[in-house]
């Protein structure tokens, strides 16, 4: 499939009452013991109790209990930041993810999960939407506004698309060029037609040089072969930061692995499973599986936090949608036997799974493997802010520290609220950018605060908004990716 061809609808919706009995299971975990509260960064900005994780479960228990779905209710699951800062916390085990990621998905469709009826209509049959169970409801208001849901089209119409966004920010490299863009902004004009499309010109970054030509399709490991790894290369950062995809291609190479970057892939599906696109997101997730079923890897290597963290879900997602009649003889079709256990998986479910269980986070898979290239020192005071979606969502926090403490010279200072969400969250910056700001200021006050003179993160949405919210403070401090200071020690190539 190519980028520029969007994605169609692939399933009816979840799979009625496993996927309602699931969320409902989690709901019931939930001992309202409040554990959650200090972890959750809206609630710590509002202290409302419904922007919380304990209130946003409630809100879902309600709606699985046939309560409508209101506006109100909607934008409590939208000022969520999906950080899973309170899943670290729960001493209970409360699997907050599939709960708001159910929350989400009914916003999104606007369907009551026991209704399944579009928003203001009351019906007897399901909507074909992505709610969980079907049946008669209430009818129900429209939860979100026409420009919200404008907006939203809009954004999700651009950024799983490379292609098109680089298209997009073509006219905003000139304007930052000839200063237009600051003008612009000094004006208002542009938040006062589309709030989102102001934040955006506010994250977007400086264009930086970019590496010469496209990655090849093959990057030979230097000295002995210790594996095969496919890479990821990501919408935002593929655009974006295309050197951390170039360093994160020099180190795999330099630690013996042969890289395999297929020209076929494309969107992960990350930003619409996170954001209640559920069949959206599936399609993306299939294309996704299909490319790198035919890479023939031994591993995925991510560089992106919140693209690793959606491909480790896509076991999770398969299970819980029921695919439509014919699905398993289609995903037998297609499937290719180049990934080890291939043959044996031939559901989009089980090769869903198959999949996520060879999925690594770039320093993952580097602290697993054991490095062994030489390190030159990189003097430098680093901090490294940990992505939500590596920290929480993957557990990952020891591994990046420990490669990046391997480095000769380079100082690690922990921030004051290393876990704490910058604000970024996918698109939440664009969608609740009032939220987003507030929380990117006290992420920006603990990185100057600490002293450091290069700031380190796994995650291109972190950089960006973390980024903007030192700029906007007048504090200049470099940014990299972990890659890319792993390539500044390896390969000696300098950082930007």
């Amino acid at each position: 499939m190519s980028e520029d061809a969007r994605p169609e609808p692939a399933m009816a919706g979840h799979g009625g009452d496993e996927a309602e009995q699931r969320v409902r299971s989690a709901v019931k975990d939930c001992v309202h013991c409040g554990f959650c509260l200090p972890a959750c960064p809206t609630y710590s900005l509002w202290g409302e109790e419904m922007d919380s994780p304990r209130g946003r479960i409630h809100l879902v228990s309600q709606l699985l209990d046939g309560a409508p779905l209101t506006p109100a209710t909607a934008e409590h699951f939208d000022r969520c930041l999906g950080c899973m800062a309170c899943m670290t916390a729960c001493p209970s085990g409360v699997q907050y993810d599939q709960i708001i990621e159910a929350g989400r998905e009914w916003a999104e469709a606007g369907v009551n999960p026991l209704a399944g009826s579009p928003a203001g209509e009351a019906t007897g049959g399901a909507a074909g939407g992505a709610g969980v169970g079907v049946g008669v409801g209430p009818a129900l208001t429209a939860p979100r506004s026409v420009a919200d849901r404008l907006t939203r089209s809009a954004i999700f119409a651009l950024f799983p698309y490379p292609r098109r966004l680089r298209a997009a920010i073509a006219p905003l490299r000139l304007a930052q060029r000839t200063g237009a863009d600051r003008l612009l902004a000094r004006t208002g004009l542009v938040g006062r037609v589309s709030p989102a499309a102001e934040q955006a010109l506010r994250l977007a970054p400086a264009s930086r040089p970019a590496p010469p030509g496209r990655l090849p399709e093959r990057v030979a490991a230097l000295g002995p072969r210790r594996a095969v790894v496919g890479m990821l290369t990501g919408c935002v950062q593929s655009v974006f930061f295309p050197g951390v995809n170039a360093a994160t291609a020099r180190v795999l190479a330099a630690e013996g692995c042969d890289v395999i970057i297929p020209r076929s892939q494309g969107c992960c599906g990350a930003l619409s499973l996170h954001s209640g696109r559920v069949a959206e997101a599936a399609q993306f997730a299939r294309q996704t599986i299909e490319t790198f079923e035919a890479a023939g890897v031994d591993v995925i290597v991510v560089n992106s936090a919140g693209c690793g963290s959606a491909m480790k879900e896509y076991e999770r997602l398969f299970a819980g949608l029921a695919e439509e009649g014919g699905a398993d003889e289609e995903a037998t079709a297609t499937a290719s036997p180049a990934l080890p256990g291939q043959l044996e998986a031939t559901s989009w479910a089980a090769r869903a799974a198959l999949l996520s269980s060879r999925v690594r986070d770039l320093s993952e898979f580097l602290d697993s493997l054991e490095p062994v290239a030489p390190r030159r020192p990189v003097p430098v005071v680093a901090a490294y802010h940990d992505a939500c979606h590596l920290g929480h969502a993957q557990g990952i926090t020891a591994q990046p520290r420990s490669l990046l403490r391997a480095i000769p010279g380079l100082e690690l200072v922990e921030l004051r609220d290393a876990g704490v969400c910058c604000g970024s969250a996918g698109v939440y910056n664009l969608l609740q950018p009032d939220a987003a700001s507030a929380l990117g200021t006290r992420k920006a006050d603990s990185v100057a605060a600490s002293g450091a003179a290069l700031l380190i993160s796994a995650n291109p949405g972190c950089t960006l908004q973390i980024s903007a919210a030192l700029a906007a403070q007048g504090v200049t401090i470099r940014t990299a990716h972990v890659a890319e200071v792993l390539d500044a020690s390896i390969n000696g190539v300098p950082l930007a």
